[in-house]
């Protein structure tokens, strides 16, 4: 069942996410033709501003959907009931504290734009605070479908939404250019996209609806104050991580930097969200599994997800080091190219990142909260202290060599030694030797597929395709090669086999691929 239902989100996650990347290079072009580079600083900058906002958020969220995992493996409709109670009353009290956060912060807006021509800056900043505060109101029950597994309502929904709300917005800048009335349309349907899951967890859970009759136990209570705190602590720390980039640049270097840098973050943050889709609806059957089963069926599995996580992040990020550049110069000219050492730097972070992926994930549904919560905080200061020292002498290049030499320096060895230890009663040092091996491979694969791709010219669209092809064979038939005799691709094998068993004839094509198989590796069963 838990495969079953990973299979089904997972579907429906890349559907959605194929929506969502033509839509964005579309809603950017318009974005970029018809407002301006200033304006989409403005745009990166004032999120990257009130992300800073929505911290306590996920420390409460994360900690509430931790403690759900097996009231709802069990169906403890009380125990159930009793904590969306509590989640619906802190979601109340976070909307209303980044409302109020966000307003005193907005006459301080100048001291983070370095120039612009942009007007409005004020009504613009609220327009966004309105966009990030309201849909917490309702935010309760699209958590609880993603608990039960039911992420491809949420995909499904969001990607309406996208569609209807990207429509609008190409059409207001292509027609109007008022960037006031876009952000006005996006706030509107983010918080109907919000009322409708809310609608829908409750006809599909109609006792979410009942009166609360039982309280939650002191020890629980407990649990979730103490896990919140630990989180808070973590997402301060990952703010200045991951969420001060655009600040720094817009501060440091300019309004119009930032815009250059949001092109290179929309690409690596559609890669990251495309491999979100695989990762994050594992990660809710990946809880029900601890909340279930042995430390040594966690490991085995988790094995299984870190092979498929090299897989899938080396492959986009042999990719997106490759091709992002001719891609920029077909899709909006030269002039939006950084440098090379940039983009260099920005994929090695987005592969050291999603290698951790598949490990965050068993972190966060063991609930191992507490024990790193300072962790992020020291990278923080790590980060910031190179960051703004090298931002002088490097420019845009030294921030980000802040936010990598950081991760290595803390979550890069800490975060696997404590899951190793408290989940999976392992020695850490299996997980470095791993790491070390794949990506050998990977670097080793890259230069392969750069050698070849370099004999082929760059000039149009046709040809990038062509290349962006023989990067998707190529690494996947090394890979193929080299990974074929292990049992973690023996597994992930045997869910494509049960995949294609479940197609029209697929009982025909799963036999097929079976027998082809044997033939390829030698086997005689």
């Amino acid at each position: 069942m838990r495969v079953k239902s990973s299979i089904l989100n997972i579907t429906v996650g890349l559907g959605n996410q194929l929506i969502i990347t033509i839509l964005s290079f579309i809603s950017r072009t318009v974005f970029i033709n018809s407002l301006g580079m200033e304006y989409l600083g403005i745009n990166g900058l004032f999120t990257s501003i009130l992300a800073m906002l929505t911290l306590a958020e996920a420390g409460i969220g994360s900690s509430i959907i931790y403690n759900l995992y097996k009231p709802v493996a069990d169906n403890d409709r009380p125990k159930i009931m009793a904590l969306m109670e509590l989640y619906k009353k802190a979601y109340y009290v976070i909307a209303g504290v980044v409302l109020l956060l966000g307003l005193v912060l907005m006459p301080f807006l100048d001291l983070f734009i370095k120039e612009t021509s942009v007007e409005n800056l004020n009504l613009i900043y609220i327009l966004f605070l309105i966009n990030t505060a309201a849909p917490y109101l309702f935010v309760s029950k699209q958590s609880f479908l993603n608990v039960s597994q039911k992420n491809y309502i949420i995909t499904a929904v969001f990607s309406i939404s996208a569609i209807i709300s990207t429509c609008m917005k190409i059409a207001i800048l292509h027609y109007t250019e008022n960037y006031l009335l876009y952000l006005a349309v996006e706030s509107a349907l983010s918080v109907m996209t919000s009322i409708i899951l809310a609608i829908i967890a409750d006809r599909l859970y109609p006792y979410l609806k009942q009166k609360i009759n039982s309280k939650l136990d002191p020890e629980v209570k407990a649990n979730f104050i103490k896990n919140m705190k630990a989180i808070i602590l973590q997402n301060v720390g990952n703010y200045f991580i991951f969420g001060v980039d655009s600040i720094l640049i817009s501060s440091f270097v300019s309004i119009a930097a930032v815009g250059l840098y949001s092109n290179y973050k929309m690409l690596i943050d559609i890669c990251r969200t495309f491999l979100n889709q695989v990762f994050a609806n594992m990660y809710h059957s990946l809880g029900n599994l601890v909340a279930k089963e042995s430390p040594e069926a966690v490991y085995r599995i988790f094995k299984v997800t870190y092979l498929l996580n090299f897989w899938l992040y080396s492959l986009l990020s042999i990719g997106l080091y490759l091709l992002i550049e001719p891609l920029i110069d077909i899709w909006i000219g030269s002039e939006f190219k950084m440098t090379n050492a940039v983009l260099l730097i920005l994929v090695i972070s987005f592969y050291e990142r999603g290698m951790r992926n598949s490990l965050s994930a068993v972190k966060t549904t063991a609930g191992i909260f507490h024990e790193d919560r300072f962790a992020p905080l020291g990278q923080a200061v790590i980060n910031l202290g190179i960051s703004l020292v090298l931002v002088q002498y490097m420019g845009i290049a030294g921030i980000f060599i802040g936010t990598l030499v950081s991760a290595l320096v803390v979550p890069f060895w800490y975060t696997p030694m404590l899951v190793y230890r408290k989940v999976f009663l392992q020695p850490v040092r299996h997980y470095f030797i791993s790491y070390m091996l794949y990506t050998v491979i990977g670097i080793v694969t890259c230069g392969i597929v750069g050698f070849v791709n370099h004999f082929l010219p760059s000039g149009n669209l046709l040809w990038l395709v062509l290349k962006g092809i023989i990067c998707l064979v190529l690494v996947n038939v090394i890979y193929i090669g080299v990974f074929q005799r292990t049992e973690q691709f023996k597994y992930l094998l045997g869910i494509i086999r049960n995949l294609l068993n479940k197609l029209p004839g697929g009982t025909i094509f799963g036999k097929a691929f079976k027998r082809n198989h044997r033939l390829e590796t030698g086997g005689n069963k």
